[in-house]
């Protein structure tokens, strides 16, 4: 079965012959491929090359496109408030955030992926990966969420004492950047994504009454907006962390795959996101596929897909680290391959 019709399988409640397996890696498959992280984050092409080798070495059931928090920020605001890196990703310096006088924003204009650096790099990864990939291939695009990108270009600090100091501006700032991922999606989906992942971590640190108030409506004006134009499409939202006390308010966002990550207490997660909702991930990312053995990781997947059920996509809740051992990774594939979703019917 092709990776693509699995995972649409899967959405749908209708059989599989596996598991699918669809674990964040970056920097791990970089490694993979030989090459400078920063040669995956600056060259869409080298990024299409290293998912290309990871799934052809490893059995990945997708192409993921993310790579950094810095590809919008830059084709908005310049690279001064970035650092980059060799063997990691850019880094956002809260010192010189791009967003330090607020009446910058005024000034801004949504950039036009078609003609901006940093965010065409990826719709050109992606069109790479659906020639060279194969037609029957999930490809992942990815967009930074309204909160992330107001984070990256204001300073994760500062925007959390603007939610308290200055509410209008963050309403301003959080619907300015919900417009960046609506222009922005489009891009990737007509270059041949078929699932659009939206990255909104900073949402994690915040309380469900915030998230409910600023971050939920313009959560759901970009996903609904995907939704609207491209139907077909698949929605994945990652939120990497602690995000138990929001999924009440999660549960109705139109998002078809939930990444929840391993500090979320997976029984309360299902529950709260209810029988049929698709969740990906929640292996532990440090204590099961960093430090742990192959039998850990085998039997953690094991628990994730008893507590999850038939809707189930194996991985971790975030990026897997570069120092993965290979063996832990490969111990990850085997448990999807080995087992169909609909083992555990009638024992949750």
């Amino acid at each position: 079965m092709k990776s693509i019709e699995r995972v649409r399988n899967t959405l749908a409640g209708r059989p599989v012959d596996h598991l699918a397996a669809q674990p964040m890696s970056m920097m791990f498959s970089a490694k993979n491929a030989g090459i400078p992280y920063i040669d995956y984050t600056r060259d869409g092409i080298k990024m299409a090359q290293a998912q290309i080798k990871l799934r052809e070495d490893f059995g990945i059931d997708c192409l993921l496109t993310c790579s950094d928090p810095a590809r919008e920020v830059i084709d908005i605001a310049g690279e001064d408030s970035v650092d980059w890196f060799v063997d990691q990703g850019p880094a956002i310096d809260e010192g010189r955030a791009a967003l330090q006088d607020k009446s910058l924003l005024k000034k801004w204009s949504v950039p036009d992926p078609l003609n901006s650096a940093r965010m065409y790099d990826r719709v050109q990864s992606i069109e790479y990966m659906r020639k060279h990939g194969g037609p029957d291939v999930s490809i992942v695009g990815w967009i930074e969420g309204p909160l992330a990108l107001a984070a990256e270009l204001r300073g994760l600090n500062t925007i959390m004492m603007d939610f308290l100091d200055d509410p209008d501006f963050v309403t301003e700032l959080l619907n300015f950047c919900a417009d960046v991922a609506i222009r922005y999606a489009p891009a990737q989906i007509e270059s041949g994504a078929d699932t659009i992942g939206m990255s909104d971590a900073a949402a994690s640190i915040i309380g469900p009454q915030l998230y409910e108030e600023f971050v939920f409506p313009v959560q759901l004006r970009v996903l609904e907006s995907i939704q609207k134009r491209y139907p077909h499409v698949i929605r994945r939202l990652h939120m990497c962390g602690r995000t138990d006390p929001l999924i009440s308010q999660m549960r109705k966002l139109p998002v078809d795959i939930y990444e929840l990550d391993f500090p979320v207490h997976l029984p309360d997660g299902r529950a709260g996101l209810g029988p049929d909702r698709v969740i990906c991930g929640n292996v532990s990312t440090i204590t099961e596929l960093f430090e742990g053995t192959p039998d850990e990781v085998y039997e953690a997947c094991r628990r994730c897909h008893e507590t999850c059920g038939s809707y189930h996509i194996v991985g971790a809740g975030c990026e897997i680290s570069p120092l993965t051992p290979v063996e832990n990774l490969k111990a990850m594939f085997a448990y999807a391959r080995d087992h169909r979703p609909d083992e555990f019917v009638g024992k949750n």
